[in-house]
């Protein structure tokens, strides 16, 4: 192919033999611009008030709730709302894939394969901070991303684990309600976008990843519910890794199902034809087309585990749970929890009662204090980098509020707010002071309403609290 993008000579050879006729429109669609998105974050502000606050000119995605897309040289990557948590940037096409997983609050979810964290924190949004969502990232240096980017977008609920799938599949046995497996791809739908992908890619990569994905969807199969949903996704075109990855799952476990579901009329069907044996309903998985929207390429399968879940698909489940186990480690926990209740409570005005309001169990990790999620197993042997809402940091017997507190607050629990202008704000990333009047003590920092992190008002100057690591020029 002549231009700036080339395509692998074999990768294009079969996409004709597969679209015929479409195959002219396809090849003309990576000429063009392509399209740029990012993802209202409602756990920091309601859908009216992020639209009113947004400097940018967003256009709205068909397939996506909050998604939009922008115009490429507004940059809101470098803008103080996006360290601010109110967005997260993400292609157009992959926002489809957690609406079909269609999550809930108060549901365990496992997001299997998460990094960077795209559609961990869109999960973490329809939640609404209740039930438990696990991320899971085998890779370590893409894990501590992920939990970066959960923390960023200010997310309560989520484990972030770092951990084979087979090794999860050991102490999760039927354990979730809903599982997304974004599997690792052959990427040729990001081709247009990402040059890695496309030097990467071989028919023999291809083959690799199918066996890789087979092994994957048939360790998250143990660990979801009877009657639970399981989301299978991929970034590439290949029908080995697409019809025909799902075609052999459903043929070796016969208690899923390929379900139908409503989507976007700019979807097209999964192809019977593009498999040997194609299992029943392989019409009913999505493919997404570059040529065919406004987006990159994305395949999305929605199965089923036959039987009945012990609660009605779509109702909101009571907040928490009410245990034994967890009784019995609050209760071991009591000291730690009420110790962090005053300290939330004189230090940065926070109810007393926020950390019960929140569920789960406050625990100490060496300097670290953590609100493990209430549902989430003993985290005993679990390669866990994030095991819940860190609150603190206790410092030989003083608390420091963690950033990843301040990053879940809004100005509606504390009144100890300090709401700063573009360039205080931009002042504070950089890791540098900012002045004050006569406030002294724990700050909540915000901008535009966006809590940013926590500052130390002493002297008329506010300590910066910012993470050295996170720390930037905006």
């Amino acid at each position: 192919m002549d231009g700036q993008i080339r395509l692998p000579q074999a990768f294009c050879g079969r996409m004709e033999g597969l679209l015929g006729e479409e195959y002219n429109a396809f090849l003309t669609s990576y000429e063009k611009e392509r399209y740029y998105g990012l993802r209202h974050n409602p756990l920091k502000s309601p859908a009216e008030a992020f639209a009113g606050r947004m400097p940018f000119v967003l256009d709205k995605i068909a397939w996506a709730r909050e998604g939009y897309y922008y115009q490429a040289a507004q940059q809101p990557g470098r803008h103080v709302l996006h360290e601010a948590g109110a967005y997260y940037i993400q292609e157009p096409s992959a926002m489809a894939v957690a609406e079909i997983l269609d999550p809930h609050p108060g549901e365990r979810i496992l997001d299997l394969c998460a990094a960077p964290g795209g559609k961990t924190t869109q999960i973490a949004g329809r939640m609404k901070e209740e039930g438990l969502l696990v991320a899971n990232e085998v890779v370590p240096e893409r894990a501590r991303i992920l939990s970066q980017n959960v923390e960023r977008m200010g997310v309560r609920n989520c484990v972030v684990c770092n951990e084979r799938p087979e090794r999860l599949s050991s102490l999760f046995p039927a354990f979730f309600d809903r599982i997304l497996v974004d599997a690792p791809c052959s990427g040729e739908g990001m081709f247009r976008k990402d040059e890695t992908a496309r030097q990467e890619w071989s028919p023999a990569h291809v083959k690799m990843c199918a066996d890789r994905q087979g092994k994957i969807l048939s360790e998250a199969a143990s660990m979801l519910k009877p009657g639970g949903v399981l989301v299978y996704s991929t970034c590439t075109f290949a029908p080995e890794e697409n019809e025909g990855t799902v075609s052999a799952f459903i043929h070796a476990h016969e208690d899923y199902i390929i379900e139908e579901t409503d989507c976007c009329e700019a979807f097209s069907q999964g192809q019977p034809g593009w498999t040997d044996h194609p299992a029943a309903g392989i019409e009913h998985t999505m493919r997404l087309w570059p040529h065919k929207l406004k987006g990159e390429g994305h395949y999305i399968a929605r199965l089923r585990r036959k039987g009945e879940l012990p609660y009605k698909e779509g109702d909101q489940k009571e907040k928490g749970s009410k245990n034994g186990k967890n009784n019995r480690e609050r209760a071991g926990n009591r000291k730690l929890r009420e110790a962090v209740s005053v300290f939330l409570a004189q230090e940065l005005g926070l109810p007393e009662t926020w950390t019960d309001a929140q569920g789960g169990t406050v625990t100490g990790f060496g300097e670290q204090v953590y609100l493990v999620p209430e549902e989430m197993i003993p985290l005993s042997g679990v390669k866990v980098l994030r095991p819940g809402l860190c609150l603190l940091t206790d410092r030989k017997n003083r608390f420091e509020p963690a950033h990843a507190l301040a990053m879940t607050l809004t100005g509606k629990e504390t009144d100890r707010v300090r709401e700063l202008t573009m360039e205080e704000a931009g002042r504070y990333l950089r890791g540098e002071s900012v002045s004050c009047g006569q406030e002294r003590g724990w700050l909540l920092l915000m901008y535009e309403g966006y809590s940013i992190g926590f500052g130390k008002a002493s002297s008329g100057q506010i300590k910066n609290h910012f993470p050295k690591g996170l720390r930037k020029n905006i």
